[in-house]
Parts: C-alpha cells; sequence; structure tokens
C-alpha cells in the first residue's frame, strides 16, 4: 500500500465522531444540514441511515459512527449532516454523513501532517490521508473517495434513486 504524501497547505473541515476528531478537504463539502427527517431504505448495509429530501434532490445518508465501528453517541443538538461529493470510479455521488458536531475550517500545513501509522498488515488504512498535529491534539485528516468501496457506492446511488422521499 502506497503512503500519500501532502506536500501542501490544505483547507480542511473538522468534525467529531464520539471523542476522536477528523477533517475533510473542505472542496468535498457542499454544506452542512441540521438533522432532518431520515427516511429508512430497507436491505440497505447497517451504516446506511436512509434517505433525506434536499430541495427536491434525494440524497442517501450514512453513519459514520456504523461505517468506522465506533460506538453510537446519542444523537443531540449538536448532531449534523454534511453534504458531501465522494467520487468513486470517475463518478462523483453527493451523499450525506452524519457527524457528532461540525468545529471548524482550518489550514494545515504539510509539516504539521505525519504519514498514517502503520497498525498491522490486514488493517485498511487508504482512507486516512494523514494525521494532522493542531496545537496539543491530533486530527485523523480523511480521503472521503476512499472510505466507500464501490460496491457499497452502488449500494447508497441505488437506495437513493428507488427510494420516494
Amino acid at each position: 500500500m502506497a503512503t500519500q504524501v501532502i506536500n501542501k497547505t490544505a483547507t480542511y473541515l473538522t468534525f467529531k465522531l464520539g471523542q476522536e476528531d477528523y477533517a475533510i478537504d473542505v472542496l468535498k463539502v457542499k454544506e452542512i444540514l441540521e438533522v432532518t427527517r431520515i427516511t429508512k431504505v430497507p436491505k440497505t448495509p447497517n451504516f446506511m441511515k436512509g434517505v433525506i429530501n434536499l430541495r427536491g434532490n434525494v440524497v442517501p445518508v450514512v453513519d459514520m459512527h456504523l461505517k468506522f465501528g465506533i460506538e453510537k453517541t446519542e444523537q443531540t443538538v449538536d448532531t449534523c449532516i454534511i453534504v458531501l461529493e465522494v467520487t468513486i470510479d470517475k463518478e462523483t455521488v453527493v451523499l450525506g454523513a452524519l457527524a457528532d458536531t461540525v468545529q471548524e475550517v482550518v489550514n494545515i500545513e504539510p509539516e504539521n501532517i505525519e504519514a498514517t501509522p502503520h497498525v498491522g498488515t490486514h488493517l485498511n488504512t487508504e482512507f486516512i490521508l494523514g494525521i494532522g498535529k493542531m496545537d496539543e491534539q491530533f486530527v485523523i485528516i480523511l480521503n472521503i473517495d476512499k472510505i466507500f468501496s464501490e460496491e457499497e457506492i452502488t449500494v447508497v446511488k441505488s437506495a437513493a434513486h428507488t427510494e420516494g422521499v
């Protein structure tokens, strides 16, 4: 597995899942929404919460806690949906990702980003671009295009096309 090197300053949206801080390239973020009614779609993976109506468009919503195997916390007033553009196999898909809270938009210099640590041969970490250092804390920088497999995106897309909201 090749390690990606971040060699320029980039801007990220930071958010929390449980006690951990994560970051996504701000260029992948379309908007941030308050949690609204999510319509459950039958026979979808457990991480797929359902779909929402976003100005007349059906947008699938995934639970990042379940996708990452993180213990689920209760939904609060800060819980939000980050609407993202994910590119898989040269196709762009719009989806919503549930986050516990959005924090801020930050610039992280390349010298403050460490390579993804190798934690074993059987653990897939290709969706992690690196570990950013911000003051005294770490933020896991995600490659949103690598979080979901092609098969998972196909299921998410088909749920959006078959479900009327």
